[in-house]
């Protein structure tokens, strides 16, 4: 289970950062970073949170909540539009510089999931897996989650057929299947392979 061993090895102000959406085919990438307070730290965060992977829609609304009650954050994405132009490693580092400026304060430490470091006006460390070794980590993992989930149900609703309320824009088959029955959308990532075959054909 993560903790904030990390976060207090380290000094000044500590956020973790990490993104959800890399790998959809549609969708933004989204990113968020979290600032705990170890004094404003209610137990049963402490004591739940994990990586979001591991955690149940329910739940993970339950704890979005919680995250957003007790810490600093701040959620913020990279278009489509930006990830077909820049490919998705630039774009995800984008959206984490975009939260890290969202949150309104100097950091002095970023951690990082992951193994390659985003250009931080702070100094990084990469963690791989570190949505479960550290809480801030964790806490950027629930919300940035939360936060697409909602936002893919919702262009579901404008562009239904391709059961993104389901899964998320990722290429499941019943996605493919709607794609090549259906077509492209103006929130389909055109550089990415499978929809950039079907443009060609």
């Amino acid at each position: 289970m993560p903790d904030l061993l990390l976060e207090q090895s380290l000094a000044g102000i500590v956020a973790g950062i990490d993104e959800v959406g890399r790998g959809p085919l549609a969708g933004p990438v989204v990113a968020a970073a979290v600032i705990i307070d170890p004094a404003c730290l209610p137990a049963e965060l402490a004591d739940q949170l994990n990586d979001s992977k591991k955690l149940s829609a329910a739940k993970r609304q339950y704890l979005d909540q919680l995250v957003r009650a007790h810490c600093r954050f701040a959620i913020a994405e990279a278009s489509v539009a930006e990830i077909d132009r820049l490919n998705i490693l630039k774009a995800t580092f984008l959206a984490m510089q975009r939260a890290v400026e969202g949150l309104g304060t100097r950091l002095d430490h970023a951690l990082v999931d992951g193994n390659r470091p985003p250009p931080l006006p702070c100094a990084v460390t990469c963690v791989v897996g570190g949505d479960g070794k550290s809480l801030s980590i964790a806490a950027a993992s629930v919300i940035a989650k939360v936060y697409r989930d909602r936002l893919m149900r919702d262009l579901d609703v404008q562009f239904p057929g391709y059961g993104w309320a389901a899964n998320a824009g990722y290429g499941t088959k019943a996605h493919m299947e709607a794609l090549r029955r259906l077509g492209p959308t103006p929130h389909h990532r055109l550089s990415f392979a499978p929809v950039a075959q079907l443009e060609l054909m």
